[in-house]
């Protein structure tokens, strides 16, 4: 058996209520609202107004500290959620927590402050987000993964609609942007904690044994399996990253007369557009019973396109080549998040798993930026962005030979 075939019995009975998955992928969608909004405008906007020309500096600080304190505080919640079995609660006060933080973001007064409260706010929001993901491998079994995974493609999308909604010119000051990000946040997570009853499946949540030789655990679900679907999403996450903060700059230096206007409008179509394409395509998946064949796919995609940027001299060409990595990395990185809760090898400790995995969403923060200054000023763009088609290629290849009876 290899990764485009997974014959394995399921491991739950059933199926889950389609209600219970389009609350679930709303409340997704909140946590996605939650954050997005305020890093990409409004932390920017604040800094910028507040420290002028030092704005880069204090964004910087703020910027590594949040990613540090997002990669700590999702471990240590999820391993604490796991050891209380409850997730509602501590999305509940994580919702609670980070609101409140962002709410009172506006009134630091000085760089301490302002970093102070970046670190609480962080941990009020992976309080929320990893509990909230857990959920979906307490709830949703292996044969909707692929549909889940689609479902979360939303997620971006609205991300970037409530940001460009609390921008509207003339619309909404600070303080009311700040309320409007909260005020939908809660209008899209509380109706699951407060209506989402899901279908019992005791499978999914059943303590496995730690031992994989034993036999106990599904042939998938190895340290082989997990180790390559952790680096391979790394990898295309290190590409997506750097995309979304240098690809403006990219364009001004092929095109001088292009706007932050056009890099934006390119963003938000592609977010958009990927959504009906992971719903389709993680539904054939679990129809197919190929849950990794996608990945392997949408990966190679992505190296396509990559390459089709490194290559391209013209607006319209990286147009292109974005609109195609774009696409195939948003697609992937939806349908990824589904399947990863297929291959965590034990349910007992799916939090503080999922809290390791989300390293592969705050590291290629800290890659990216050094990445970038050692090769651009030397060589160019063209020449980091075959490197990240070499990254996205490896991935590629990292998912196609996943070997179902590997050793941990």
């Amino acid at each position: 058996m290899n990764a485009l075939h997974d014959d394995r019995p399921p491991r739950g009975r059933g199926a889950q209520s389609t209600r219970f998955l389009v609350l679930y992928a709303l409340a997704a969608a909140g946590g996605a609202a939650s954050y997005a909004p305020f890093l990409s405008i409004l932390l920017p906007l604040q800094v910028n107004a507040q420290w002028g020309a030092e704005g880069i500096r204090v964004l910087s600080y703020c910027a590594f500290i949040g990613a540090v304190a997002a990669s700590v505080s999702n471990i240590v919640v999820g391993w604490l959620s796991d050891l209380t079995g409850s997730r509602r609660g501590w999305i509940v006060g994580g919702l609670i927590l980070s609101s409140v933080l962002l709410l009172s973001m506006r009134f630091a007064e000085n760089m301490s402050t302002l970093l102070a409260m970046i670190v609480v706010w962080q941990i009020g929001l992976n309080m929320m987000l990893n509990p909230l993901m857990a959920m979906a491998g307490d709830h949703i079994p292996d044969e909707q993964k692929g549909m889940l995974g689609g479902m979360l493609a939303l997620s971006p999308a609205v991300g970037a609609l409530v940001g460009a909604l609390v921008t509207i010119p003339g619309f909404a000051d600070a303080g009311l942007r700040a309320t409007l990000i909260t005020a939908i946040t809660t209008l899209l997570i509380v109706p699951l904690l407060a209506f989402g009853r899901p279908v019992a499946i005791p499978a999914l949540v059943t303590p496995v044994a730690a031992d994989t030789a034993s036999g106990t655990l599904p042939p998938l679900i190895t340290g082989h399996a997990v180790r390559r679907m952790w680096l391979s999403r790394l990898l295309i996450q290190i590409g997506e990253a750097t995309m979304f903060a240098f690809l403006l700059m990219w364009f001004i230096s092929l095109d001088h007369t292009l706007t932050e206007s056009f890099t934006a409008r390119l963003f938000t179509v592609v977010l958009f557009a990927a959504v009906p394409l992971a719903m389709a395509v993680g539904q054939w998946s679990d129809r197919a019973g190929k849950p990794f064949m996608p990945l392997v796919v949408l990966s190679g995609i992505a190296a396509c396109g990559m390459l089709t940027i490194a290559l391209s001299t013209t607006s319209t060409g990286g147009a292109i080549g974005y609109v195609i990595f774009g696409l195939s990395a948003g697609v992937f990185l939806a349908l990824h998040s589904g399947q990863t809760l297929r291959i965590l090898p034990r349910p007992q400790t799916r939090g503080r798993d999922l809290g390791l995995f989300n390293l592969t969403n705050t590291v290629p923060s800290l890659i990216m930026p050094w990445l970038t200054l050692a090769l651009v000023p030397l060589f160019g763009f063209g020449t980091l962005f075959m490197i990240l088609a070499g990254l996205c290629a490896i991935a590629c290849v990292l998912l196609a030979t996943i070997r179902g009876k590997a050793t941990a």
